[in-house]
C-alpha cells in the first residue's frame, strides 16, 4: 500500500508544523512491511513561510497559484503517486488511532474511501451545537467534511476530483460522485467516528458568530450562486489568520 497524504495550505505558518508533526508521528505508530507513504503540501499562493516550513519538515511542496480549496487539493492529486489519496487540511492534526482506522478500512477491501468525524476544543455553545448537528447530517448522508477526506486515487481519477467550479462544499459533492462509483462496484463509503478528527476552532475566533450565521444562511439561502464565487465566501477566503 502507497498512501499520498496531501494538505492544502494558504498562509499556514501558525499551524503547519503541527499538523506535519502529527502525521509523522502517525505514520511511525501505524508503520509495517509493505506500507509506504509521501506527504505534499500544496502552496496555495501563500505569502508566508508556509513552503519554507513545510519543506524544512520533510514535505513535499508543490504550488497552486489559483487560490481555491478544491484546485489546491487536485493540484496535489496530480503530483501524488499513492494508490489511495488522503486530503487533510493544515489546521488539522492527525491522530494515530484515525490512521489506523483507515489503514484498517484500505486493508479490508470493501469501500472506495471515507471522511471522519471532527472534534474541535474550546467552542461557545452555538458553534458546538452548528458541529453537533454538522455530524449527524455527515454521518447520516455519509458525507464528509472537508478536513479530511480519504479516497482510492483510480476512483478520484474518475470521478474528475474535487469541483473546480465550487469554492466551498466541494467535499459533499465529491462524497456524492464517490458513493456512486462506489455502489457500481459494490464498495461504500463511510465516515470513521471512534477517532475524531482534531481540527482548529480558529474561526470561531476570528469571526463573530453574526458573520459566521450570515455566511451559513447565504449557502442555504443562494447556494449556487454562493459557492461559485469566493467573494460570498468571506470566512474560508477573506485570509483571516
Amino acid at each position: 500500500m502507497h498512501l499520498s497524504i496531501i494538505i492544502p495550505a494558504f498562509n499556514e505558518e501558525l499551524l503547519i508544523e503541527s499538523c506535519l508533526q502529527s502525521i509523522s508521528t502517525s505514520l511511525a505508530a501505524n508503520y509495517k512491511p509493505g506500507f509506504t507513504s509521501e506527504v505534499i503540501v500544496v502552496d496555495n499562493n501563500s505569502t508566508d513561510n508556509t513552503a519554507v516550513l513545510a519543506r524544512q519538515a520533510g514535505a513535499q511542496v508543490v504550488f497552486e497559484p489559483i487560490n481555491q480549496i478544491g484546485r489546491a487539493r487536485n493540484t496535489g492529486a496530480v503530483a501524488a503517486t499513492g494508490d489511495w489519496l488522503l486530503f487533510v487540511d493544515a489546521d488539522s492534526i492527525l491522530n494515530s488511532g484515525l490512521l489506523a482506522d483507515i489503514l484498517r478500512l484500505i486493508e479490508d477491501g470493501k469501500s472506495v474511501g471515507c471522511g471522519s468525524t471532527i472534534q474541535m476544543q474550546g467552542l461557545p455553545w452555538w458553534a458546538d451545537w452548528t458541529l453537533k448537528l454538522w455530524t449527524s447530517v455527515s454521518i447520516l448522508f455519509s458525507w464528509a467534511a472537508g478536513a479530511l477526506v480519504v479516497c482510492r486515487s483510480d476512483a478520484f481519477r474518475d470521478v474528475g476530483g474535487f469541483d473546480q467550479e465550487l469554492y466551498a462544499a466541494d467535499e459533499v459533492t465529491l462524497s456524492q460522485k464517490l458513493k456512486k462509483w462506489g455502489r457500481q462496484r459494490g464498495l461504500q463509503f463511510v465516515i470513521l467516528t471512534k477517532h475524531p478528527l482534531e481540527s482548529s476552532s480558529r474561526k470561531v475566533r476570528l469571526y463573530s458568530g453574526r458573520e459566521i450565521a450570515g455566511q451559513i444562511l447565504r449557502v442555504i439561502l443562494s447556494p449556487r450562486r454562493t459557492l461559485q464565487d469566493k467573494k460570498h465566501l468571506s470566512v474560508w477566503y477573506d485570509g483571516r489568520r
